[in-house]
């Protein structure tokens, strides 16, 4: 394998039954993500977008063809692995932040990691240096109904960052956000993922959030096609 894949997808097709109706999303789609790589994805709402991101992510099973992530078949996994090879590779960011109310911006953010079985002391180091490097040093004690929406973004995107994952999908993350704050959180990201070396892969329906990749594809009946 190619050390510079993190995630190459290998005729994958997605078939979704609804009673004795087939509806087919994806159709015999390749597509292979490079280390430090940014791509955006667009098309049409329904296109398949989110569909193809969450079977990106093992967060769903393609009908056929072979997703691998760091060069293992997320098909042939246990959930047991496939959960620690997503917490080990991948971040996740979606249009709604989903921190948890309860917790600090700080607790919401050392989460993967003590999942991922870090001690709790070099967790809340880790964790509060992600929250300063999106900007939020001084709101790491703030639950999210505290903080701003361009906030809860920023803190979501900290959490998905902080295991320094090769691999950050994110789902329209800046849907919810005025167009100002969209541009500053998209700037971040790319900023973040240049620094970290980290691949980014984004789902968005804004051509001009879009261009700020290094590549730009659009989904369209079922395949990939360079925009």
């Amino acid at each position: 394998m190619n050390n510079n894949v993190i995630i190459d997808c290998q005729n994958v097709a997605k078939t979704y039954q609804d009673g004795s109706l087939k509806v087919d999303v994806l159709h015999n789609m390749n597509l292979q993500i490079q280390a430090g790589e940014s791509v955006s994805i667009i098309g049409a709402s329904g296109s398949g977008k989110s569909t193809l991101l969450h079977l990106l992510g093992g967060l769903d099973q393609a009908t056929s063809g072979k997703i691998l992530l760091m060069g293992q078949d997320l098909g042939q996994l246990s959930q047991a692995k496939l959960s620690a090879l997503r917490n080990q590779n991948l971040g996740f960011v979606y249009q709604f932040h989903h921190l948890l109310a309860e917790f600090s911006a700080l607790e919401n953010v050392m989460m993967p990691l003590l999942i991922g079985k870090m001690p709790k002391a070099q967790a809340e180091q880790q964790a509060t240096e992600m929250l300063a490097k999106v900007g939020l040093a001084q709101r790491i004690q703030h639950r999210p109904t505290e903080l701003s929406g361009g906030e809860r973004q920023r803190a979501a995107i900290a959490r998905a960052l902080v295991t320094r994952p090769k691999c950050l999908l994110a789902d329209e993350p800046t849907g919810n956000l005025d167009r100002k704050n969209a541009m500053n959180i998209l700037d971040m990201m790319l900023d973040l993922q240049r620094d970290l070396g980290t691949a980014l892969v984004v789902v968005t329906h804004d051509d001009e959030l879009a261009h700020k990749f290094n590549r730009v594809l659009t989904m369209q009946d079922g395949q990939l096609q360079a925009a």
